[in-house]
């Protein structure tokens, strides 16, 4: 049961997410002011569905309460030293609009030989507008 409880959820996240609509991205209302949480301040739904797409690229957003949180993960990558920059948070009329970006190693970076998933989880105030990614 919670198998199927958590694929209708699931299901629902990705059909929400994969939702087309024309975003005027010109018609820029405000930012939004954010904070990156560490995995250990998320609620567990989200670490849970974290878990279950992590190998794979993943955006989704989850609301609890007066917060909502954004969250993109960039898939299994060959190595450690990654890190992904919000380059921004903002709302137009008709939705949220996050833009992120995946920053690899340098070559002298020292990283870890090992096989990891970077994401990012980022907790804003809740607004009741769908969530793009760029």
């Amino acid at each position: 049961m919670k198998k199927i409880l958590f694929l209708v959820v699931l299901l629902s996240l990705i059909l929400t997410a994969c939702k087309t609509e024309k975003i005027d991205q010109g018609n820029r209302k405000s930012d939004l002011e954010f904070t990156v949480i560490d995995e250990d301040d998320a609620p567990q739904e989200i670490i849970n569905m974290i878990e279950n797409q992590k190998q794979e690229p993943f955006r989704f957003s989850y609301a609890n309460g007066n917060d909502l949180y954004i969250v993109v993960g960039y898939g299994e990558q060959p190595t450690g030293g990654y890190s992904i920059q919000v380059k921004d948070l903002y709302v137009t009329e008709n939705a949220i609009v996050i833009d992120t970006d995946l920053i690899g190693p340098s070559k002298e970076d020292l990283v870890t030989m090992a096989l990891t998933y970077p994401r990012v989880i980022v907790k804003t105030e809740y607004i009741d507008k769908p969530v793009y990614y760029n």
